[in-house]
C-alpha cells in the first residue's frame, strides 16, 4: 500500500497502525494511554494526526490506500493541545517529575499553563504502599488495562460517566480494601504520576539525623542493575560499588547486602523442599516460593487453597532484617530497639509487606529504587563519579545465587543449585550451575526436571499475573514452583526506574547474571558468612531458632 506521509510518498504495511508506521519512519507522535503490548483504546486523543483532512487517533487507525497523512499541521497541534489541557487541569509542570511520560508530552506539545479550571475534588487514597490521587488522573485508562489484562487482578476500573468518570477500586473502596496486590505495575505505567509509592523518605531522614539510632541500609539484588538509570547511565549498568558508597555518604551506619538474605532463604527453602519431598504429603506439593509479596497477596485473595503449598520462608530482606536485629545486634552489642533497618527495594509491595504483623518484621522502612535516587540527589552526591566501595563485611558477602534473585526464575535457579548438592550422598557438585532453560527475555512459563536424591523433581517458573494464572491451571504437574507478580521479576518491579522499552528488563537481568559470574561463590551453601551464621547462631536450616526468626505463615484475605 502507498501513502503520503508528511509530503513523502512511501510504501507501508496496511496491517500496521499509523503510529507504528510513523515510528518506523522516525516520526515521533506523542502518546499517553498507548501501551505497545495492549489493545489501543484511544482514550487520551493526544496522538491525533490528519488523514485525508480528518483528525484520527494514530494509535488505533490504519491507513487507507493513497492516504495523505500529516502529523504536524496547525490543526493537529491545536487539537492535541486542547485535548491535553482538558484531560487534567490540575497538572502543573513544576510539579510533574521527569520520571513520568506526561512531562515529555507537555514539553512536546508546548503547554505551559492550563487555561481551564479543574472540576475535580477527590480525597487521595493513601495506602501503606501506593498512593492514588484522582485529582491528577487524566483517565487515560493505562493503569486499568495493565491491572486487568497484564496482571489479571482487576483491582481498579472506571466508574460514573461524562465529566464524573474516574478510576477507582470496586465500590469506591481503598486499594487495600480490595484484591489489589500492591505490585505497582499501575504506577510505572501511569504517565502523569497520579499513582505513586507511599514515600518513607522523611522517616528515613529523621532516623539518619538521630544520633541515638544505628541506621542500617540493606539493598536488594536488582537495585544495583537499575539505580544507575536515574543518573543517566545506560540500562544494565552494574553500580554495586557506587550504590554502597552513596549510602554511606547519605549517613547510614552500615550497608548490608540482601543477596546474603537471599542465600539464607535458599538454605531454608531447599531444606524445606527436600523435607516435603521426603514426607510425600500431596497437600504440601507442589511447594511454591514466597519471595514475592505481591504474589503472596494474590494467593491470599484468589488462591487461598494454596496456603499449605506455600513455603513458610520469609522473603530475603525480611530474613536479613531479623538477623540484623538479632545476630548482628548481639555481635555489635547494640540494643535491637536502637537499630533502624531500611530496605532498598525494587518493589512497592515490599512496603506493604513490612507492615504485616504475622511476619514479625525486622524491617522498619522500605525505600524504592526511585526513592533512593531522590535521596542521593537531595544529599547532592555526585553518584556517577563516586569510587566503588564494598558492603560492610558482617552481613555483606553474598553468592552469585543471591544475585540472580532479582530476575524471574532466579529464585528457582538458586534453590536448585543448593538442593541438588545437599540432596546427594556423598555430596555431588553440579557440573553447570546455570539453568539456561529458566532464563528468557519474556515472561513465559519455563519448566524442567532435575534429580534430587532419588526423586525426579518437576519445576516451573513464570512472572506476571496473567502468566501465573495460566501456570496454576496445571500446577499439579509440578513439585516446585516459583512465581513473581511483576513481568520479568524484581527487575521490572513497581519501585524501579520507569521504562518504556522491554529491552531494559533484558539488560537489567543480564547485569545480574554478570554479577553472578563474577562471584567467588556461586552457591548459597558455599557462602562462608552463611556457614558462620548457622554454626554460631542458628544451628541448622529448619532448626527451632531458624523457624522462629526466618519463617512465617499466611492467611486467607477477603477479596472485597
Amino acid at each position: 500500500m502507498k501513502i503520503t506521509l508528511n509530503n513523502k510518498q512511501i510504501k507501508v504495511d496496511p496491517n500496521k497502525t499509523i503510529l507504528q508506521i510513523c515510528k518506523e519512519n522516525n516520526i515521533k507522535i506523542p502518546t499517553l494511554c498507548y501501551h505497545k503490548n495492549l489493545f489501543p483504546e484511544a482514550r487520551c486523543r493526544v496522538c491525533l494526526i490528519e488523514m485525508n483532512g480528518k483528525l484520527v487517533t494514530s494509535c488505533s487507525t490504519k491507513p487507507v490506500e493513497n492516504a495523505t497523512i500529516i502529523t504536524n499541521s496547525e490543526k493537529v497541534i491545536k487539537a492535541r493541545k486542547m485535548n491535553l489541557e482538558l484531560m487534567n487541569q490540575n497538572i502543573k509542570l513544576n510539579e510533574l517529575s521527569d520520571d513520568f511520560e506526561a512531562r515529555e508530552v507537555y514539553d512536546e506539545i508546548g503547554i505551559e499553563n492550563n487555561r481551564f479550571q479543574s472540576l475535580k475534588d477527590y480525597y487521595p487514597d493513601l495506602g501503606a504502599a501506593i498512593v492514588r490521587d484522582n485529582n491528577k488522573c487524566v483517565n487515560c485508562g493505562k493503569c486499568v488495562q495493565v491491572c486487568g489484562k497484564i496482571q489479571e487482578i482487576h483491582a481498579i476500573d472506571f466508574a460514573s460517566r461524562a465529566h464524573n468518570e474516574h478510576v477507582t477500586p470496586y465500590g469506591e473502596k481503598k486499594l487495600e480494601q480490595v484484591a489489589c496486590i500492591q505490585c505497582g505495575q499501575c504506577l510505572i505505567n501511569c504517565p502523569v504520576g497520579a499513582i505513586i509509592e507511599r514515600t518513607h523518605l522523611s522517616e528515613v531522614l529523621e532516623a539518619l539525623k538521630n544520633p541515638k539510632k544505628h541506621v542500617v541500609a540493606q539493598t536488594a539484588p536488582s537495585i544495583r542493575a537499575a539505580l544507575g538509570e536515574l543518573f543517566g547511565m545506560p540500562a544494565g549498568t552494574l553500580v554495586t560499588g557506587k550504590m554502597v558508597a552513596s549510602l554511606r555518604r547519605c549517613g547510614f551506619n552500615k550497608v548490608f547486602d540482601v543477596d546474603l538474605g537471599a542465600d539464607m532463604t535458599i538454605m531454608e527453602e531447599s531444606a524445606e523442599l527436600l523435607k516435603r519431598l521426603k514426607e510425600k504429603n500431596k497437600k504440601k506439593l507442589p511447594m511454591i516460593t514466597t519471595c514475592c509479596p505481591a504474589w503472596i497477596l494474590m494467593m491470599e485473595s484468589f488462591y487461598p487453597e494454596l496456603i499449605p503449598n506455600m513455603s513458610t520462608c520469609k522473603s530475603p530482606h525480611e530474613m536479613l532484617g531479623m538477623l540484623v536485629k538479632s545476630y548482628y545486634a548481639e555481635l555489635a552489642n547494640i540494643n535491637p530497639k536502637d537499630i533502624v533497618v531500611v530496605s532498598i527495594m525494587p518493589c512497592t509491595a515490599k512496603k506493604f509487606e513490612s507492615t504485616r504483623s504475622e511476619l514479625n518484621t525486622g524491617v522498619d522502612y522500605v525505600l524504592t529504587t526511585r526513592e533512593l535516587g531522590r535521596l542521593i540527589k537531595m544529599k547532592n552526591i555526585d553518584f556517577v563519579n563516586l569510587p566503588d566501595e564494598d558492603f560492610d563485611p558482617t552481613l555483606g558477602l553474598a553468592s552469585g545465587a543471591g544475585d540472580i534473585f532479582g530476575a524471574a526464575g532466579g529464585v528457582m535457579e538458586a534453590a536448585l543449585r543448593t538442593a541438588y548438592e545437599i540432596s546427594t550422598n556423598p555430596p555431588k557438585k553440579l557440573e553447570k550451575v546455570e539453568f539456561k532453560n529458566l532464563r528468557t527475555d519474556d515472561s513465559s512459563i519455563r519448566e524442567g526436571t532435575i534429580k534430587l536424591g532419588n526423586k525426579t523433581v518437576r519445576y516451573a517458573t513464570t512472572s506476571g499475573g496473567a502468566n501465573i494464572r495460566k501456570l496454576l491451571k496445571n500446577k499439579d504437574k509440578y513439585d516446585f514452583i516459583e512465581m513473581m507478580a511483576c513481568p520479568g521479576g524484581c527487575i521490572g518491579g513497581g519501585g524501579q526506574p520507569i521504562y518504556s522499552d522491554d529491552k531494559v528488563l533484558t539488560l537489567r537481568a543480564q547485569a545480574l547474571y554478570k554479577q553472578d559470574n563474577m562471584r567467588k561463590y556461586r552457591r548459597s551453601h558455599e557462602n562462608p558468612i552463611v556457614k558462620d551464621i548457622y554454626k554460631k547462631y542458628l544451628g541448622k536450616p529448619l532448626s527451632r531458632k531458624a523457624e522462629k526468626l526466618l519463617h512465617t505463615k499466611y492467611k486467607k484475605k477477603d477479596k472485597f
